[in-house]
């Protein structure tokens, strides 16, 4: 028997005993298929519209912006395409979000009506943005896309700003923008999975950056450290 989904169109449903009448069993395969051809019209709804479009802005914006302060503070002659932090790992979970979402949308379209839930992804898509990048002007020469194992002259210990609050903002805001980005989709899955994959590199890069870091600057680091949260959930 063909279960028809909240949205379908009912009259398909009414007429579905009158037309197995006529035309016997055979009909159910191509009433499923119309059935389903209608639920993908959800994939160009103004919803689906609307939060893909503000997901593809989001990751265009977070990756051009990271290139462009990069080549603004290091010069241009001093970075690569690494700056835009694109990995094949990352790739792969953006695809991954995008197929849950298509999904879900087309089996399950009122899941991605909760726009309270839609909005507030939204705002800690901006919120995360705003901490990285706010890292990122403070530390000026001293931010830099990959750890320093050397100490340079342009690598000074800031505490001022941001970084009196957290000490590591450019990974707080990372962590607030891409468990965002898959609230923002109404994502159950991805939203837990971006949370657990994301916490759990953060959670081993800290202390492996920070090795380095009380080697540059000794007691003052420990000191800081003490003193300011990492700005990772659970990491000291």
């Amino acid at each position: 028997m063909v279960h028809f989904l909240p949205g379908c169109d009912s009259n398909i449903s009414d007429k579905m005993p009158y037309l197995k009448h006529f035309l016997g069993d055979g009909i159910e395969f191509p009433i499923l298929i119309l059935h389903y051809k209608l639920h993908f019209s959800e994939i160009l709804s103004y919803t689906a519209c609307r939060q893909l479009s503000q997901m593809f802005f989001a990751i265009v914006f977070f990756h051009s912006s990271e290139y462009f302060l990069a080549a603004i503070i290091h010069g241009r002659s001093n970075i690569t395409l690494r700056s835009l932090l694109l990995s094949k790992h990352y790739v792969l979970a953006m695809i991954f979000s995008v197929l849950e979402y298509s999904i879900e949308i087309v089996l399950v379209p009122e899941m991605k009506e909760h726009w309270v839930i839609s909005d507030l992804g939204l705002a800690l898509v901006v919120i995360g943005e705003i901490i990285r990048k706010m890292g990122i002007l403070t530390a000026w020469k001293a931010f830099t896309h990959l750890i320093k194992i050397y100490h340079d002259n342009d690598h000074k210990l800031i505490t001022h700003g941001i970084y009196g609050y957290i000490r590591h903002p450019g990974y707080c805001g990372f962590l607030v923008w891409s468990v965002g980005t898959q609230i923002m989709l109404c994502n159950p899955i991805s939203t837990i999975a971006f949370a657990a994959v994301v916490w759990r590199f953060f959670a081993k890069r800290i202390p492996y950056e920070e090795f380095f870091l009380r080697q540059f600057f000794g007691r003052e680091y420990e000191r800081y450290a003490q003193r300011v949260g990492s700005g990772v959930p659970f990491v000291k």
